[in-house]
């Protein structure tokens, strides 16, 4: 399956998000493939944006999302 993996999070950056590479080392060790990777800010514009254009995308049959658990003031 080709897999697009979300990283939802003010924070993280393509070096410090462990959660993500996780999900990918995981996904490509069981056979899958990486369609794309991205981080969005918890920002509900920027997250419905990339899994909508994701959802238009035919190579990508498979969303995962991660992050978005920690509070803050928003």
């Amino acid at each position: 399956m080709a897999i697009a993996v979300l990283t939802v999070s003010d924070t993280r950056t393509e070096a410090t998000d462990k959660s993500g590479a996780v999900l990918v080392e995981g996904l490509t060790t069981a056979g899958h493939r990486l369609a794309e990777k991205a981080i969005a800010p918890d920002d509900i514009y920027q997250i419905r944006a990339t899994v909508s254009r994701w959802i238009a995308t035919a190579a990508v049959q498979v969303i995962i999302t991660t992050g978005g658990t920690g509070l803050t003031g928003r």
